[in-house]
């Protein structure tokens, strides 16, 4: 057994010892069932956790993560989380969460083939060539970078509001509102893009569904 493995198995044990000196009950509730009030939709980075970022418990925070936290309307993994949050969970927030520094965004910006990947970053190549005029204007490549992560944040969030699944919460009266932040590694501190959604009036004639 290598010394990393045998860590984090003695780092569970520790975890759960701990957890039990502050409630010998933790895990009996926990047990009982969920209901988180916040899908969190963020990127895969190991630098990103969900539940530390907002000071959250087990138990508050359903998360999905991926690549560059996309939202992506052919991903079932995605729309299946989605679902399963709105419909069942009855969250009442969905939060898209990227973070400066993001590897999949970065690698959007360029034209390096990675492998696989490469077919997931389209989808985000797709958000720069949205605003590739404004984007390219930006003679900072740092600042053309940060900048691409919030935008593609605030597209990921209107995509959401997009999907069938959170129009047809919206006109059954479910209270459901859409949020995008960027977390900033270097700080700690998330950045409100104060792009927040609460019904499909927000959106394009074109993209708002008749039930």
């Amino acid at each position: 057994m290598s010394d990393f493995y045998k860590k984090i198995l003695d780092n569970n044990k520790e975890w759960v010892e701990q957890s039990l000196a502050k409630d010998p009950n933790f895990f009996q509730d926990l047990a009982k069932g969920q209901t988180p009030p916040l899908l969190w939709i963020g990127c895969s980075d190991s630098r990103v956790p969900a539940n530390e970022i907002i000071g959250a418990k087990p138990g508050e925070v359903f998360v999905h993560r991926n690549i560059a936290n996309m939202v992506v309307h052919t991903d079932m993994n995605m729309l299946s989380v989605l679902d399963y949050a709105v419909n069942v969970l009855k969250v009442k927030h969905v939060l898209v969460c990227g973070h400066y520094g993001c590897g999949g965004v970065k690698a959007a910006m360029g034209n390096s083939s990675i492998g696989i990947i490469d077919n997931w970053i389209r989808h985000i190549k797709n958000v720069y060539r949205l605003h590739n005029e404004y984007l390219d204007s930006i003679q900072d490549e740092n600042k053309r970078f940060n900048t691409f992560v919030e935008l593609n944040v605030k597209e990921q969030v209107f995509d959401l509001a997009k999907t069938s699944i959170v129009q047809s919460a919206w006109k059954n009266g479910q209270s459901l509102s859409l949020h995008g932040w960027v977390y900033g590694l270097n700080s700690g501190f998330v950045t409100d893009l104060q792009v927040n959604i609460s019904s499909n009036s927000d959106l394009d004639e074109v993209y708002q569904l008749k039930f």
